[in-house]
């Protein structure tokens, strides 16, 4: 047994012996660069294209197989320039002999390459300059497995590629991306066990100027006959430029990417990015890449500056009331990327003090709808306005009027969803449970329901954009019902001077590329009712006999204080013409008074001007104490009353005079009446008949004619009697 270990041992030596003295013998007398022409030609009958060996070839055999090349290129295809398709400074392969023949491990030395560039292009055509290379190798037979399998086992001690450049421009598309500088190293390479990978480039891409240097660093695994790689730790950190002005920084981080080539899946697990001053994460559910990949994540993103993030873009930010309105921002939520949308649902986004649930639809397509069903509880309004200051508000007041109809963004939006919000505050005035229906596309929006409830009523409104044609069209049809007059106008008005409760309908429209225009502009109807309320500050009783005293060179009466006067219902409906509403039926009832009118109400000045017509009711007791004669005065007749001013606070002004003209004016025509009638009976009377005997002698004497009254005498009289001066 030992002679044969012995003669094995022998023959083993002498094999080795022989493979020493034959490498050696091929280092001596073999040159590779010999075959230089043979590789090209080789090369450009299998590609078509022109191989170029322009470095030294160099080949060793023992104890390593090792293999290195210089500058090398391969052609580019036909119509794609000059420039090479590929090419590189130098390669480096070795590879131990003896654990491949005896144990079929292939056991890799340092594997390098060296200044590789490729170019890839895509033609305006649609054609690439790998077409012929991808369709060659498509009509290759695939090379069956041996039996068996292949059982090597791959160990490299490291990879190293430097100073490596990919371009990538797309005629077609008018695109261009270009990788320089990049550089990767490994450690040790070997099935199943975990490697670690660093790499570093630089990238441009355009249009849009984007680019930036990055560094790269991660565990790689490859395993299961190299079906399945994973990623362990993987950063990737630096800056990038074209995002804003200036470079910002950019951080990514993954706990680990598994990618199963077999069953094309893949799955990223949790990540974390950070760039422009947001910090973001995400948990991505496994997901399926091929075909369409649609992914599933858990998005989140941490509080975060507004403000800082509109510096960081350029874009000033607005001054608010509130200096720290707009610095807390959040927002998580589950994402799913479709076919075509993307679907935003269990979403949260807090502002300040303000949160938003519900769900958001992004589309992926042109012809798609944004889509939304959000939630909000409360938000402050006026920690988002400009500071307070009169000069401020003033200007804001006047630009108001000149807003421009965002007609770009109308054409352009297509959308439909709702919006609800739980309370809004604006000054003193308190929104509740508003709601706002969207739905635009081909240039329409409409706003439809808008509902809210202030100042213990109710407004319904239905508004509509019409921004298809050359010139905006602005229609709405709103209702308010049961508002409380008094809150409303101390809000809108700043002025407490009416209480009661208001009604309202509004259908109008008007055309116009600013909102003053299409107010100039309004036409269509309105009405409105006020109902059980007071004018403060204003006795229209107190008024009116003040003025008929002064008329009558009177001592004036005490006012009642406080001024007011109180009305049970005043009514108005009407036509709206370029921006005038015409009213011909007011209808105004006080407890002792009904007013009937009409005016008109400048919408685009809000100033109204009114001629009414006033006549007192004949309820002394709802009068107070009053002599005979004023009641008398003020129930036979109408008194006008004219009321004009801002909307906010008109003036009323009786017109003591014409009343009283107006009296004197009834009482004649009522005199002349008389008189016209009694002398109508006396010519139209039977002749008085004369006595039998009465044409003899003795007869009675003919009685004496009635002597006539003089008429203007007489009226004289009467108005003497009923003005004594």
């Amino acid at each position: 047994m030992a002679k044969l270990v012995k003669i094995l041992a022998i023959f083993v030596g002498a094999v080795v012996g022989l493979g020493v003295l034959a490498a050696i013998a091929l280092v001596v007398f073999f040159d590779p660069n010999d075959f230089r022409q043979q590789i090209s030609a080789q090369v450009e009958k299998s590609t078509g294209r022109e191989l170029t060996i322009e470095g030294d070839l160099s080949i060793s055999f023992f104890p390593w197989l090792a293999v290195e090349i210089g500058r090398t290129s391969l052609g580019n295809a036909e119509g794609f320039g000059d420039e090479p398709f590929l090419s590189f400074d130098s390669a480096r392969l070795s590879v131990q002999v003896l654990p491949l023949l005896l144990r079929q491990e292939i056991s890799v030395g340092t594997a390098s390459l060296e200044g590789f560039a490729a170019n890839l292009a895509v033609a305006r055509n649609g054609t690439t300059n790998w077409d012929d290379l991808a369709s060659g190798a498509a009509d290759e037979p695939a090379a069956e497995e041996p039996a068996g399998g292949t059982d090597f086992d791959l160990d490299i001690a490291s990879v190293r590629l430097g100073d490596a450049r990919v371009s990538y421009t797309d005629a077609q598309g008018g695109s261009s991306y270009t990788i320089t500088g990049l550089t990767v190293t490994t450690g040790r390479v070997a099935l199943g066990e975990p490697f670690a990978v660093d790499a570093g480039f630089e990238f441009e891409a355009a249009p849009g100027g984007l680019g930036g240097k990055l560094e790269l660093a991660t565990m790689l695994n490859l395993a299961e006959g190299m079906q399945q790689l994973s990623l362990d730790g993987l950063s990737i950190s630096g800056s990038l430029r074209g995002l804003v002005d200036a470079p910002t920084e950019f951080q990514f981080e993954s706990r680990g990417i598994v990618l199963d080539m077999a069953a094309e899946r893949v799955a990223l697990g949790e990540l974390d990015l950070g760039v422009l001053g947001l910090s973001m994460s995400a948990d991505v559910e496994p997901f399926s890449y091929a075909g369409t990949p649609q992914p599933v994540a858990r998005l989140r993103i941490a509080d975060f500056s507004l403000k800082d993030l509109m510096r960081t873009l350029a874009i000033e930010p607005p001054v608010t009331a509130d200096p720290n309105a707009m610095t807390t921002v959040s927002f998580s939520g589950r994402a799913a990327v479709g076919e075509e949308a993307l679907v935003l649902d269990d979403m949260t986004l807090r502002l300040d003090d303000t949160t938003m649930t519900g769900r958001l639809s992004v589309p992926l397509t042109d012809t798609g709808f944004l889509g939304f069903d959000l939630v909000a509880d409360s938000i402050t309004l006026d920690n988002y306005m400009a500071p307070a200051d009169e000069t401020a508000a003033a200007a804001a007041d006047e630009a108001a009027a000149d807003i421009e109809i965002p007609v770009e963004l109308i054409r352009s939006l297509k959308a439909r969803g709702s919006a609800r919000l739980n309370e809004a505050y604006l000054g003193p005035v308190t929104f509740t449970n508003l709601q706002l229906g969207v739905n635009g596309a081909d240039g329409k929006l409409r706003l439809n329901p808008v509902t809210a409830q202030f100042f213990g009523g109710a407004y319904e409104g239905d508004v509509r954009i019409d921004a298809s044609g050359s010139v905006p069209v602005l229609s709405v049809n709103e209702n308010i019902r049961d508002v409380n007059l008094g809150s409303m106008a101390q809000a809108v008005f700043e002025t407490d001077n009416v209480t009661g409760t208001v009604n309202g309908s509004f259908v109008l429209s008007g055309a116009g590329a600013t909102v003053a225009a299409i107010r100039s502009d309004l036409d269509g109807n309105m009405s409105i009712e006020l109902k059980d309320g007071a004018w403060e500050g204003v006795d229209v009783w107190h008024q009116l006999r003040t003025a008929r005293a002064l008329y009558k060179q009177e001592a004036p009466p005490e006012p009642k204080l406080p001024a007011r006067t109180e009305f049970s219902n005043v009514r108005a409906t009407g036509v709206v013409t370029d921006g005038m509403f015409s009213n011909n039926d007011l209808l105004a009832e006080l407890p002792f008074l009904r007013v009937t009118g009409a005016g008109t109400v400048d919408l685009v000045k809000t100033e109204m001007d009114y001629s009414v017509q006033a006549r007192v009711l004949e309820k002394p007791e709802l009068l107070g104490m009053i002599s005979q004669d004023e009641m008398d005065d003020f129930t036979k007749v109408l008194i006008p009353i004219r009321i004009r001013g801002p909307l906010a606070s008109p003036s009323f002004r009786p017109d003591i005079e014409a009343m009283f003209r107006q009296e004197v004016e009834q009482a004649i025509e009522e005199k002349k009446e008389d008189l016209k009638k009694d002398l109508l009976d006396r010519l139209l009377g039977e002749p008085t008949k004369e006595p039998e005997g009465a044409a003899g002698e003795g007869a009675e004497a003919e009685p004496q004619q009635e002597e006539k009254p003089d008429l203007e005498e007489e009226v004289k009289k009467k108005l003497k009697d009923l003005f004594p001066r």
